[in-house]
């Protein structure tokens, strides 16, 4: 068979595929049969907005020196983040490989015998072949497995930026989360202190026949319940800082962050998120990928019912030539085409069609979920912080409310009108309350910082 009539093979079967297989050479589209898919693909394909809050810069929304020294040590020290880095140069690797077997393969094996017969001398023979087998792609098997490795490698891309969001999002949360217990410390240390200073006033105040024992013993179970919370606070500290060593991947040490550390947030107002911007989330585009991965392995499939066509070339020098043996060698080269058809293995083709449109089917059940999710995670977000303003308010003015209350009972119990019961309830809902407007202030942080990683933050 000669290349001429190989060539006239080949057309003719590249015409059936294109009549009866024709999805095996189109890329891949976000199938129109879901609403969701469809809504996804109009909000991908229009403008990105530069000025929305997940397409920032994250060094625009974390200015704190010392927050933005800790992010990018994480950055480069991370090894989640080192180890997606090594995904894509994986993913790059096989796509490389997918791009290479368009090429044909090349193989030299030298050889050589001797041979003698009833004591004759040795004759000896040797070939030195050069093997060359080019594989035609005419039915896109070659072209679905190099497409299937570039999904994978913008997988693998979006993967990495989603630990890098990550990343940046659980410093930023760890930094303020050390900065509100050193806060909450500190309020506790100062208010134990008065209290320490309220049991020696009771005892004074007993000793003039103002107040009866039970003051004073209730006094002083008040400063030891405030003595033991600080000793909670200080473990839980100690965990913060240890997992910030583990996010910079150091070795666990005390981390230097001021109490007074806040997070100067953005404003936002909006009451819900664009599509095209759940469409920037790293996860979702990985979720997209992993689909079109999975639609790519369905043409592979589909390319497995059609023939294979090889082309081969032997080539080389030898002194074997039939039956005799010639010295000086000579030169020799052979030409085949072979069209190989699967006949009895069409049984197990169509249980591997089935198999990976169900998994089509999967990847793109995980792709809606992933967007629902995605859409969910920006609500709650979004919500939590509203509230958390919105509470921060009422706190702060119940806060001032409570600390007149305890200037007041404390006055009136030096008059003898008030029970100390009325100053020990007093002091301790202030010292709720200020702990409970610190928290509302780390939530407050917490959930703007959650907002921005669940767009896609951190580029």
């Amino acid at each position: 068979m000669n290349i001429k009539k190989i060539s006239h093979i080949a057309i003719v079967v590249i015409s059936f595929v294109a009549l009866t297989g024709c999805n095996i050479y189109k890329k891949f589209e976000m199938p129109q049969d879901s609403a969701l898919a469809s809504e996804y693909a109009e909000a991908k394909a229009a403008a990105i907005d530069s000025t929305a809050f997940g397409n920032l810069q994250w060094q625009q929304v974390f200015t704190d020196p010392m927050l933005v020294d800790l992010i990018n040590q994480a950055l480069t020290n991370n090894t989640n983040l080192q180890n997606a880095k090594l995904n894509i140069d994986i993913a790059h690797a096989q796509l490389k490989g997918a791009k290479l077997s368009y090429l044909p393969s090349v193989a030299l094996a030298p050889n050589g015998a001797g041979t003698s017969y009833a004591g004759s001398d040795m004759a000896w023979t040797y070939q030195i072949p050069l093997a060359v087998s080019w594989e035609i792609d005419i039915f896109g098997k070659l072209l679905n497995t190099k497409r299937g490795a570039q999904a994978a490698v913008l997988q693998s891309e979006a993967y990495h930026q989603a630990v890098r969001s990550q990343i940046i999002g659980a410093v930023a949360n760890c930094y303020y989360s050390i900065a509100t217990l050193e806060r909450q410390l500190l309020l506790n240390r100062e208010t134990a202190e008065l209290w320490r200073q309220s049991v020696e006033v009771m005892r004074n105040l007993k000793e003039a026949g103002r107040v009866n024992e039970a003051a004073v013993v209730q006094s002083s179970a008040n400063y030891y319940s405030i003595l033991g919370s600080i000793t909670d606070i200080e473990v839980a500290l100690h965990e913060a800082n240890n997992t910030m060593s583990l996010l910079l991947n150091v070795a666990p040490q005390k981390w230097s962050i001021s109490p007074d550390a806040e997070f100067n947030a953005p404003q936002i107002v909006r009451e819900s998120i664009p599509m095209r911007e759940l469409a920037a989330r790293p996860d979702v585009r990985a979720a997209e990928q992993s689909l079109a991965t999975a639609y790519y392995a369905t043409n592979q499939a589909r390319a497995a019912f059609y023939p294979g066509l090889n082309i081969t070339a032997n080539g080389g020098f030898t002194n074997l030539l039939g039956s005799v043996i010639t010295n000086p060698g000579d030169f020799f080269i052979q030409l085949a085409g072979s069209l190989t058809a699967p006949l009895f293995s069409r049984g197990a083709n169509i249980a591997r069609l089935e198999a990976t449109k169900a998994q089509q089917q999967q990847a793109l059940n995980n792709f809606e979920y992933t967007l629902l999710s995605a859409s969910a995670e920006v609500s709650d977000a979004m919500t939590i912080y509203q509230k958390a303003d919105e509470k921060g308010g009422y706190v702060a003015l119940q806060v001032e409310n409570l600390a007149k209350s305890v200037e007041y009972t404390q006055e009136l119990l030096t008059l003898g009108t008030s029970t100390y019961l009325e100053v020990l309830t007093a002091q301790q809902s202030l010292l709720a309350a200020q702990m409970a407007q610190i928290s509302c202030e780390h939530t407050k942080a917490q959930a703007i910082i959650n907002l921005y990683q669940s767009l896609g933050g951190g580029r």
